[in-house]
């Protein structure tokens, strides 16, 4: 399975050291979410939605639809 967040990441030319710093983790942390190795914390799925401001079914790979319902 294709990982959308390091595919958003990569979209919009960002380091993981980048987006580690804008939802408050260190780079290793981060670089541990996206293999998988650490698990998504519901925290950490609201702050990355809130960054790209796409819906978390979106980052979850429920939908192909980025909008998010407000």
């Amino acid at each position: 399975m294709k990982n959308r967040i390091k595919d958003l990441r990569e979209d919009h030319d960002l380091t993981q050291q980048q987006i580690a710093e804008q939802i408050g983790i260190t780079q290793r942390k981060y670089s541990y979410i996206e293999t998988g190795t650490q698990p998504l914390t519901d925290d950490l799925l609201i702050r990355l939605a809130n960054y790209y401001r796409v819906s978390i079914d979106y980052l979850l790979r429920q939908t192909n639809n980025p909008t998010r319902n407000m």
